[in-house]
């Protein structure tokens, strides 16, 4: 029986990944000229910064100056995101979770401090009774570290949680951790390649908590 909830943050709860990809594709173009693939970039999403500065060398060579490219990115997606939202369904979701009395939490491949101001700012961290970001661990995702330790502070087993997630690297960690996961892909990581997925929706909007997961309770 699924007793507990884990989300991801960034491009599932509230999708700053669209943003931040205009955001690095703009500096990138303005400085070296550059394309930068959407595929190529979406393949970085839920991991850390080493990835996709691997990415940066390879598509523009190794003289890329990718912290500088982060910092110009980083202000240009702060006049970019003003106002930051929920993607649909998300709010429900909580709630419908609460009133099912499910632990809620959190695992994200982010820093503390950057969930936590869009979780207040957003009115909904009350919400979760665990969140881990990799503040908490020495490997993040796509490793399935964070998700682990979520466990063990949720006191359950694997089989006792869904994982929901939007890219590839938190579901490999997910399913690495013995975890179900549910992928709700956002706008850059729509087209990438899922494979071993435990069920796939558009949208939280589109199915209740509640029927999704009891189709989820009858995969072994």
């Amino acid at each position: 029986m699924i007793k507990a909830v884990i989300f991801d943050f960034d491009g599932l709860l509230v999708d700053t990944e669209t943003i931040w990809y205009e955001a690095f594709r703009e500096v990138f173009y303005e400085r070296y000229q550059v394309d930068l693939d959407l595929a190529g970039y979406s393949e970085c999403i839920g991991t850390g910064n080493d990835v996709l500065y691997s990415y940066f060398r390879k598509i523009a060579g190794d003289a890329v100056e990718c912290e500088l490219l982060e910092e110009l990115a980083a202000a240009r997606y702060t006049s970019m995101m003003r106002a930051p939202v929920l993607r649909e369904g998300v709010k429900e979701y909580l709630e419908e979770a609460k009133q099912n009395n499910l632990k809620i939490a959190l695992a994200s491949s982010s820093s503390k401090q950057w969930v936590q101001s869009y979780l207040e700012q957003l009115n909904i961290i009350d919400y979760f009774e665990v969140i881990n970001t990799k503040d908490d661990v020495k490997n993040i995702k796509p490793d399935p570290e964070l998700y682990i330790k979520t466990l063990r502070d949720l006191d359950l087993t694997s089989k006792e949680t869904v994982v929901f997630e939007d890219s590839l690297n938190g579901l490999s960690a997910a399913k690495q951790a013995g975890i179900r996961c549910i992928i709700v892909p956002n706008a850059v990581t729509k087209n990438l390649k899922f494979e071993d997925f435990d069920e796939r929706i558009e949208s939280m909007s589109q199915i209740s908590l509640s029927s999704l997961l009891k189709k989820i309770e009858r995969i072994t």
